[in-house]
């Protein structure tokens, strides 16, 4: 009574509303950006069974925006130091830690034990996925996302509401968009669109009217501009689901021709007679003054093959590794073989820049 005495006194949500919270079954997508805000709210609202999938590891540079974590959580799955952080918040509901990739394997079987799902994710494979698995199962998921300073938020495959894919019916093509890891984003950002996520799913479990279906939040962090979309029901998102044999990935059909060769700052060392290709954008920091550098953003990579030296082993980079991978495949698909990818991105280039490894 005293733990959960501030909503008990809402005539909104009173004892009964309460008992709802403590009976329901979340599953939280993802325990980064949007996942620590929605798992810390949902857990001192007294969500009654928590489920946290996430098979990634803290580092440091999740703690700007990932304040459920701290310093000795570094190192340890994400799901796994969640759960430790939440149970001291609140030992009085059910926390289960699901360390693995949510797959088209396990999706179906674990979206089945849950009322509600959650989608923290920050990639279009793993929110495809959460949207068909939900379809299947017959359970509304409430989704968020974030980009530089701006957020989106609604809730899908609720009351016979839209689905993701009647919001993005056509997924773009893998590694095409750079996520927060590469382009950067606003501290604070994620805790706001999370705690809005965390509010749909109260408002679902208390059945309160004006839930985020149909509608896409956005919001302007720079600005505090607010703007509701309308979306509407395609029913042949939902029939092409349906329809599937098993579920898919949207990716699953998409095979890599070529194998992408990665190479460290260790090994790069050791080569010489180097061409440098910067598939960054150019407004894209920081900026590196290397020898044999060429500034070709991927978009426009395929037509300034000219510009390449087939003599010169090339070495490509982005801001952390992704681009730059498709950007070897492509290289190497139009016979540039001595192409390597330069892993971890521009930021390990950086240290090896600060210990002079590359002045020849």
């Amino acid at each position: 009574m005293n733990r959960y005495s501030r909503h008990i006194i809402l005539s909104d949500i009173g004892q009964q509303g309460q008992d709802k919270l403590s009976k329901a079954k979340v599953l939280v997508v993802g325990a980064g950006g949007l996942g620590c805000p929605v798992l810390q709210y949902l857990t001192a609202a007294g969500i009654g069974n928590l489920g946290i999938i996430d098979f990634d590891i803290v580092e440091e540079s999740n703690l700007q925006r990932q304040v459920l974590f701290g310093t000795s959580s570094l190192g340890m799955n994400k799901a796994i130091a969640a759960k430790k952080r939440l149970e001291d918040l609140n030992p009085t509901i059910s926390i289960d830690a699901i360390s693995e990739k949510l797959t088209t394997e396990n999706a179906l079987q674990l979206f089945k034990q849950y009322d509600i799902v959650v989608d923290g994710s920050d990639n279009f494979a793993t929110r495809y996925l959460v949207n068909d698995a939900a379809i299947l199962c017959n359970k509304p998921f409430v989704y968020g996302a974030i980009y530089k300073f701006e957020g989106q938020v609604s809730v899908f495959n609720y009351n016979k509401g839209p689905g993701y894919r009647c919001l993005f019916p056509n997924p773009p093509k893998e590694g095409s968009v750079a996520n927060c890891s590469e382009v950067g984003v606003l501290s604070v950002l994620p805790g706001i669109i999370g705690t809005m996520m965390a509010n749909e799913v109260i408002k679902i479990i208390l059945g309160f009217e004006h839930v985020l279906s149909g509608k896409l939040l956005c919001y302007n962090s720079k600005t505090a501009d607010i703007s509701t979309l309308k979306v509407n029901r395609n029913q042949s998102e939902f029939d092409k689901v349906l329809g599937k044999e098993k579920l898919l990935g949207i990716y699953e059909n998409e095979s890599c021709e070529v194998l992408v060769k990665d190479i460290s700052e260790e090994e790069l060392a050791t080569i010489n007679n180097i061409q440098f290709i910067d598939v960054r954008e150019p407004h894209e920091q920081p900026k590196l003054e290397i020898k044999n550098c060429m500034e070709i953003p991927l978009g426009h990579l395929e037509s300034n093959l000219q510009l390449l030296d087939s003599d010169k082993t090339k070495v490509v980079f982005c801001q952390s590794g992704i681009r730059s991978k498709k950007a070897v495949e492509l290289l190497m698909k139009q016979g540039f073989n001595d192409t390597f990818n330069f892993k971890g991105g521009v930021f390990p280039l950086v240290e090896a820049l600060k210990q002079n490894i590359y002045e020849r």
